[in-house]
């Protein structure tokens, strides 16, 4: 079976939003459809939310009802930030569907969604980090996602992409998830598509991507000596697992 839905899975804060949006882009150049209007026109609104499509749990009363599109020949993407379930992994196994995890360095996802979310009370628009009030807490917060990338990264068909490497030699990272989506796209349209999300190109103001610093190691310099000593022990098992230096 030829899958026509796309999951983009990733961490908070971990350039998911720049990412779905590149997916999303290259998949409609390539034929498919647009994810909003296909929300639109099929009434998804109760399971997909407006900004980057994303469907909360992969529970199957939600995910059945975003799969039907696809039964009439429609290929779009919706993002995720849940782990999978037991019907998500069956319906990997039968190609109805293909998925994406993209994560990075939990150090770094963690000061990321506090700085954001506490930028969003400086600026009187709370956001869904705002709650974390102290870097412990989002700690705790990104550790949960931490044991959601060790269960995607152990399924057998899934598309791991690390952060790092995707701004590191984007080109090389775009070209392996074309083929993994085995996206048949104008070279033309698919380096349109390339120059839009290339990290250079920054994306700050883009909608939906949520694209800040995005620089790799900014922790290292931000957090005091004590600080990365804690919140590294903190990930040391993930991070060897990872790839990362402590």
């Amino acid at each position: 079976m030829n899958s026509k839905l796309i999951i983009s899975a990733g961490m908070p804060r971990a350039g998911s939003g720049w990412y779905y949006n590149l997916v999303h882009d290259l998949v409609v150049a390539s034929g498919g459809q647009n994810a909003r209007s296909i929300r639109e026109q099929f009434r998804l609104q109760r399971f997909l939310t407006e900004v980057n499509c994303n469907i909360s749990t992969l529970k199957p009363y939600r995910l059945m009802p975003v799969f039907f599109p696809t039964l009439l020949g429609n290929k779009y993407v919706i993002k995720t930030h849940a782990g999978p379930t037991s019907f998500t992994r069956w319906m990997l196994r039968k190609q109805m569907i293909k998925t994406i995890y993209i994560f990075r360095d939990p150090r770094a996802t963690m000061l990321s969604a506090y700085e954001y979310g506490q930028q969003g009370l400086i600026n009187d628009r709370p956001n869904a980090f705002s709650h974390l009030e102290t870097l412990e807490s989002a700690a705790a917060f990104i550790d949960f996602y931490v044991d959601i990338w060790q269960v995607w990264s152990k399924i057998e068909g899934v598309l791991i992409v690390r952060y790092e490497d995707f701004v590191a030699d984007f080109g090389a990272e775009s070209e392996r998830l074309v083929d993994y989506l085995s996206l048949e796209i104008d070279q033309g349209k698919a380096d349109h598509v390339f120059d839009q999300y290339r990290p250079e190109q920054g994306g700050a103001e883009r909608i939906g991507t949520h694209f800040s610093k995005g620089e790799p190691e900014r922790f290292r310099r931000v957090f005091t000596p004590s600080q990365l000593e804690g919140f590294t022990n903190i990930f040391v098992p993930a991070l060897q697992r990872m790839g990362y230096a402590e």
